[in-house]
């Protein structure tokens, strides 16, 4: 009988857990969870502090997840090592599991900047975990003065939770605009008008040069006085382990679309991991949750001897601020490598619609984002637009700018 093993309690653990029970409903599996919590989704911190759910509510598994799936989980410990040569991952209470094939999904680290006098700084906190929301709200008031470095999807959430419950926010990044990472400056502008009306105020272009206890000292000369830090000028692929062990890596742990690394029964999925993006044949990290249970799915399946593979990913993200929804997929930079795209500003918002050798590749919807997800499709399976009414699409996509064969091919389940 086969011994599974995963390190990590998230997303991408979860789909790896039900992947292997797909296929193998007796082997032992045991996850090595660094936090202290049942699997819970972690997008939803931010709602948690806005008041929108509950602790109950963010669970991502009900509580008998675990025991329903014959699972042993080893809560507050943490993989330090893995030896491929013995089979083996070396934890931090100093003992060792035994694996005949192993998951890591170590997800994402914070990235904390280098900054002259951080140390000296009372009250700050980085923005990831369901703890990190905890302590901050056991600390924030309704007269808490909060800084938040970072204008990225963390910072901006990480304001939104925060709105009602303190004195003042202010938010700073070294970009020019808000989400610089999926909106050029067109659509930004109108997501900060937004967090502006909730009297969310920015300072952005500039950079914090040094802290003085409370006080942060900006570029410009500046300073902002403040109660409460909060860290969010972005993630990193948690990798380490992989790489300390010898497998390939990039930003990201290098897997394959069956989700193998380059070392022998050693599979990765989530955040961690670098893949092919199919919109524009690239090889990145795409930190997105739907992404992370696929691909933990695909290797459990593999782990437990199916047959599984992965190779649609594209980066995508949906969310929303204050009610002003927002989703992007794909490869928006098409029009400077010889694309071409379509842009549709009204009372209700954005639309940027991006093709490249007559497929869609990418898209931003800024407002109304309604059936969005026929445009995903059209990315993912690299669908040529001479056999769908692209005129009609860009209005209005709806299925029926498809045509009939197109639409029971990839809707209606026949292969």
């Amino acid at each position: 009988m086969k011994n599974y093993v995963i390190i990590g309690n998230g997303t991408a653990a979860a789909g790896c857990l039900e992947g292997i029970r797909s296929v193998d409903k007796e082997a032992s599996v045991t996850i090595i969870s660094e936090e202290s919590r049942h699997v819970y989704s972690r997008p939803l911190i931010s709602y948690y502090l806005e008041g929108k759910t509950d602790l109950h509510r963010m669970l991502y598994r009900p509580y008998d997840f675990y025991e329903k799936n014959n699972c042993k989980v080893l809560y507050s410990l943490r993989a330090e090592r893995i030896d491929p040569a013995q089979k083996k991952v070396l934890l931090s209470d100093g003992s060792q599991l035994s694996y005949d094939a192993l998951c890591v999904a170590t997800g994402s680290v914070p990235f904390v900047p280098d900054i002259k006098g951080l140390e000296g700084v009372g009250k700050k906190f980085t923005f990831m975990t369901l703890d990190d929301a905890l302590a901050i709200e056991g600390e924030v008031s309704k007269d808490s003065r909060v800084l938040i470095l970072g204008a990225g999807l963390i910072g901006l959430k990480a304001a939104e939770g925060l709105h009602k419950r303190a004195g003042s926010i202010s938010v700073t990044d070294i970009s020019g605009h808000v989400l610089p990472s999926i909106l050029d400056e067109e659509c930004a502008a109108l997501v900060r008008s937004r967090f502006e009306q909730e009297g969310v105020s920015f300072l952005l272009g500039e950079s914090v040069a040094m802290f003085d206890s409370n006080v942060a000292v900006m570029s410009d000369g500046r300073q902002i006085q403040f109660d409460i830090l909060i860290m969010a000028a972005g993630v990193r692929p948690n990798a380490k382990l992989v790489r300390n062990a010898g497998g390939a890596c990039g930003r990201g742990i290098a897997v394959d679309e069956h989700m193998r690394t380059s070392l022998p029964d050693i599979y990765a999925a989530g955040d961690c991991t670098e893949s092919l993006d199919v919109s524009d044949n690239t090889i990145k990290v795409m930190a997105l949750l739907p992404n992370a249970y696929m691909q933990g799915h695909s290797a459990g399946i593999n782990m437990a001897g199916g047959e599984s593979v992965f190779d649609k990913a594209i980066p995508m993200n949906s969310i929303g601020f204050f009610g002003l929804h927002i989703m992007t997929a794909g490869n928006r930079t098409a029009p400077a490598e010889g694309g071409e795209a379509y842009e549709e500003i009204t009372d209700k918002g954005i639309k940027k619609l991006y093709v490249k050798d007559g497929r869609l590749v990418g898209f931003v919807l800024v407002g109304e984002v309604d059936r969005a997800g026929i445009y995903t499709d059209l990315i993912r399976s690299g669908t040529p637009l001479e056999k769908v009414d692209f005129e009609r699409l860009k209005k209005n996509p709806d299925l029926f700018a498809l045509d009939a064969k197109f639409r029971e091919q990839r809707l209606g389940g026949v292969v």
